[in-house]
């Protein structure tokens, strides 16, 4: 037997418990599926999200917001969502153990960042240290004036260098697997002063700083590391739905959050857009009041 609710949210991330707090305080019967997989749980202070000028912990900041979407009522639910079908005011959603009939659904699945290769535990303990970032956006004034290594010899790492270098002049471009430089980027790189090793990386040691050792013997020693590998989207359930995906990777939604299917809207990093958690949760706000408008209209309320 499916659990029935006006709105399903899958993914309970900063867009998915944002878009949750707005509904539940429309009076919306709201469930949020959620993988515990958010990359705010990664965060070990945030230093640029409003309000908080001693920063926040990304656990505690998304513990913070399940607790007032609890308060309102919005059930929380730790599973995945593997199959999402039918159409407007009856979609069906299922997983291990859990079933659902929803007559909106939001997701907010996010994306995920690709990793150089390393344990579990060393990467947290990377992350928790400073010595492994993944967000110039969110962390670049804390590495301000350190000697900073970027992974990913690829136009994405090109632009991240660039982008570090206007915190500190102490920079260098390191190799992932193979170089594809033009030579725009390497003009702009040694314009810029930025340091570009070729020889691929070897090895990543964190101890008291982060070391790189590459495969022609070369080797370095960081206070930060920002891997610049891309990332995947966690776009499945999108693709079997038929949602438009931008190059294949991102929903496209409308100015008012709404995918190119009738009764799914898509919030946070899911959307082409700046990832940032103040982003995801104006992309919820947006979604949430766009869903409670247009399930008034269908209930044949007036919007004026």
């Amino acid at each position: 037997m499916s659990e029935q609710c006006d709105v399903l949210i899958v993914g309970g991330g900063p867009a998915g418990l944002t878009a949750a707090i707005y509904l539940s305080r429309y009076h919306r019967r709201v469930i949020v599926v959620d993988a515990g997989h958010s990359r705010a749980k990664w965060i070990p202070r945030s230093h640029n999200h409003a309000g908080f000028p001693d920063g926040i912990n990304g656990e505690d900041l998304l513990g913070r917001m399940r607790e007032q979407a609890e308060r309102f009522g919005t059930t929380i639910v730790t599973g995945l969502i593997e199959e999402l079908e039918g159409g407007i005011d009856a979609f069906e959603a299922r997983g291990a153990g859990i079933a659902f009939t929803a007559r909106a659904v939001l997701l907010a699945t996010g994306v995920e960042n690709r990793r150089p290769a390393m344990d579990a535990a060393t990467h947290r303990d990377a992350l928790d240290r400073g010595l492994l970032r993944y967000c110039p956006v969110c962390d670049g004034y804390e590495v301000t004036g350190q000697a900073i290594g970027v992974i990913g010899a690829d136009r994405h790492g090109v632009e991240e260098a660039l982008f570090l270098r206007t915190f500190s002049d102490n920079v260098t471009l390191l190799t992932h697997e193979s170089v594809e430089l033009s030579e725009t980027d390497r003009t702009n790189l040694l314009s810029a002063g930025i340091n570009v090793q070729e020889s691929p990386i070897d090895a990543l040691e964190f101890a008291d700083a982060a070391v790189v050792r590459l495969r022609d013997g070369g080797l370095y020693r960081f206070d930060t590391i920002y891997p610049a590998l891309g990332s995947d989207s966690n776009n499945a359930l999108a693709k079997s739905l038929g949602l438009t995906l931008s190059d294949d990777r991102c929903i496209v939604v409308d100015p008012k959050q709404r995918s190119s299917v009738a009764g799914i809207y898509a919030a946070g990093d899911i959307v082409m857009s700046l990832d940032q958690i103040s982003v995801a949760m104006g992309h919820a706000a947006i979604a949430a009041t766009t869903l409670h408008n247009d399930l008034r209209q269908r209930d044949g309320h007036s919007l004026v």
